[in-house]
């Protein structure tokens, strides 16, 4: 038996909403077909956004949306996006497919599409290809209020009020498909962009995220931070991390999403766990320039990266979902609370058929992937506060270079005093027998949510309900103590009434 032990009077940080954050992209059938059908679709949509995706996105309480990339976002010219529908430009998606872009959504669509989810905005400006004043212009264009030519633009183009932009990226990936930049380069343009990222409104100030490192990339976190540091405070809120969880190690065959065995899986977590390392030494590095930690770390890219299904667009990223997928976002998640006094915002990739999706769409059919139904469950722990919380453990594996811990957790405290505890674990066939225990904290009720199933299984159009979540009863409480057993390869949400 392993001991979970829980100190509900000891609070470790505040659980920010966004590190349950999305992304959505200019990429595959994302944003076409997979959140935007158009108003003419006989689809069922409000102003364009699928009925279905919409809904299935609000039960999850959806809490910011990263738009419109991504590598797209270093190609995407505002102006291209605006305006009568017939006479936007069109464009060759570059980056992802070779595909026709009609710019059909563009920034209203996207206030739209955020409005309906009732979300908040990440904005991701080009400063790879583009200009200071394109920059500029955009963040006129969506938060200035009164007689300006950008707010004239938006008005003309059926917008009375300026939105409101929560968080605004200057470049993506500019190490990368962003302009190939030298971080001492790109640090210098963060600083002359960003001066012109006006808050033209000082009740809701623009939270400014730089261009961070790429995986283990520690030397671009140096000097970047170094050059903006320099005669400067920095000018940024945040700092971007990109991670990818990859099978392989080989982004040329990066593995099957369906068809893997035991090896693989414990490959796949075990690269997932390096997420811990990297916020650690990438946190240390910023301690150096930041070391009240005013800066958050924005990892606005993560989740699994796998071969595309046989048949489909290479360049559309599209692929299956599994209970492996399940179990990396329930160990990411659980990673963001437990580092939460630096990670501020994490945005899986993607929201939709792209990636790690946690909805996909096949015309007029939708499915919710196990990883949906992961942040149905931790949902729980937005707006909470981060308790002092550890668990015994033991490793496993079939591969000595890819052993595993066995088990994850997070516990955190909601508003209304309840505790929400969250675990995996790890094995595909060995179940777990755990006592909680709860510091001086007699427990007087808990109910459980699980999601377990076969390590391969997912859910797909002809049986979109093999992996879903079900009522966990199976618990004995005595005084300040829980025991029950976590079945082998599941996530499982306790809420607990002290």
């Amino acid at each position: 038996m392993k001991k979970l032990y829980v100190n509900p009077n000891v609070k470790r940080g505040h659980i920010n909403p966004e590190l349950q954050g999305h992304f959505s992209e200019h990429l595959g059938r994302c944003i076409y077909e997979g959140i935007y059908v158009g108003e003419k679709s006989s689809i069922p949509n409000v102003n364009g956004m699928r009925t279905d995706v919409v809904e299935a996105l609000k039960e999850i309480k959806v809490p910011v949306l990263r738009w419109p990339g991504g590598c797209f976002a270093d190609e995407y010219h505002w102006k291209d996006g605006v305006g009568p529908k017939e006479k936007r430009k069109k464009m060759i998606n570059t980056h992802w497919g070779g595909v026709v872009e009609d710019n059909s959504f563009g920034t209203h669509e996207f206030m739209e599409l955020c409005r309906q989810l009732g979300c908040k905005t990440y904005v991701n400006g080009n400063l790879g290809s583009g200009t200071v004043q394109e920059m500029s212009e955009w963040v006129e264009y969506m938060t200035f209020h009164g007689v300006s030519p950008m707010a004239d633009l938006r008005k003309e183009n059926g917008h009375e009020e300026p939105w409101r932009v929560d968080y605004f990226g200057v470049g993506n990936e500019n190490w990368g498909c962003g302009g190939n930049m030298r971080p001492e380069y790109y640090g210098d343009l963060y600083r002359r962009y960003q001066t012109y990222v006006r808050n033209y409104d000082p009740k809701a100030p623009i939270y400014k995220i730089a261009c961070g490192a790429s995986a283990d990339d520690y030397h671009w976190t140096d000097k970047v931070l170094e050059t903006v540091f320099d005669h400067g405070t920095g000018f940024m809120n945040g700092m971007s991390l990109h991670y990818y969880t990859l099978c392989t190690g080989d982004w040329g065959h990066k593995g099957s999403a369906t068809d893997f065995d035991e090896a693989a899986w414990y490959r796949t977590l075990k690269a997932t766990l390096k997420m811990e390392t990297l916020i650690k030494r990438h946190g240390a590095i910023m301690d150096q320039y930041d070391p009240d930690k005013k800066i958050g770390m924005v990892i606005d890219e993560w989740g699994t990266w796998f071969d595309v299904e046989p048949g489909t667009n290479p360049g559309f990223l599209y692929q299956q979902n599994t209970m492996r997928d399940a179990l990396v976002a329930g160990i990411n998640l659980n990673l963001f609370n437990k580092h939460c006094d630096r990670v501020k915002m994490a945005n899986i990739a993607q929201m939709v058929n792209v990636l790690q999706a946690v909805i996909l769409t096949e015309g007029e059919k939708m499915i919710k992937t196990p990883t949906w139904h992961v942040f149905h469950m931790y949902k729980a722990h937005q707006d909470g506060e981060l308790v002092e919380s550890s668990i015994e453990n033991e490793t496993i594996g079939v591969e000595a270079d890819s052993m595993v811990p066995k088990l994850t957790e997070s516990v955190s405290m909601a508003p209304d005093g309840r505790l929400h505890v969250t675990l995996t674990n790890l094995s595909v066939d060995s179940s777990e027998e755990i006592q909680g225990i709860f510091a001086q904290s007699p427990v007087k009720s808990v109910k459980g949510t699980v999601l377990t199933n076969h390590f391969k299984a997912h859910n797909t159009f002809e049986e979109p309900d093999v992996v879903h979540t079900r009522e966990f009863k199976e618990i004995s409480v005595d005084g300040n103590k829980l025991t029950f057993t976590l079945p082998a390869c599941s996530v499982l949400h306790l809420e607990v009434e002290i």
